[in-house]
């Protein structure tokens, strides 16, 4: 099982954040600014799970997620955001997403969510 997580959100303090805090547990971190790139990526595909922020310029993380299904990539999926709504949670819900957590959030919620999404996909 990788124990490679993928972070996918326009904000550079996000992604380096998340990717320390990743590495301080253990886990190896692969970030990307944006979802074409992460789609591009053969390392993302390989990789044990993915924290996508819904909220992003260009390609959003719904997009993203659709766009997973429709490759039939096997990938986790939790989604961050600092803007929910109902529909944007029930759409990622709906569209296979293992969680949704609210930035902020805490790292003990992160890692249990990881962890979680790594044991599933075995």
């Amino acid at each position: 099982m990788s124990r490679a997580v993928c972070i996918v959100d326009d904000d550079a303090s996000v992604r380096k954040s998340l990717a320390n805090l990743l590495r301080s547990a253990g886990f190896e971190s692969l970030a990307f600014a944006a979802g074409d790139a992460f789609l591009a990526s053969e390392r993302a595909r390989r990789a044990g799970c993915v924290l996508l922020d819904l909220r992003m310029p260009g390609m959003n993380g719904l997009q993203v997620q659709r766009e997973l299904t429709r490759r039939q990539w096997a990938l986790p999926v939790i989604c961050m955001s600092a803007h929910w709504d109902d529909g944007a949670v029930q759409a990622a819900m709906g569209g296979g997403a293992l969680a949704c957590l609210g930035k902020p959030f805490s790292e003990e919620v992160l890692l249990r969510a990881v962890e979680e999404a790594l044991a599933g996909h075995q």
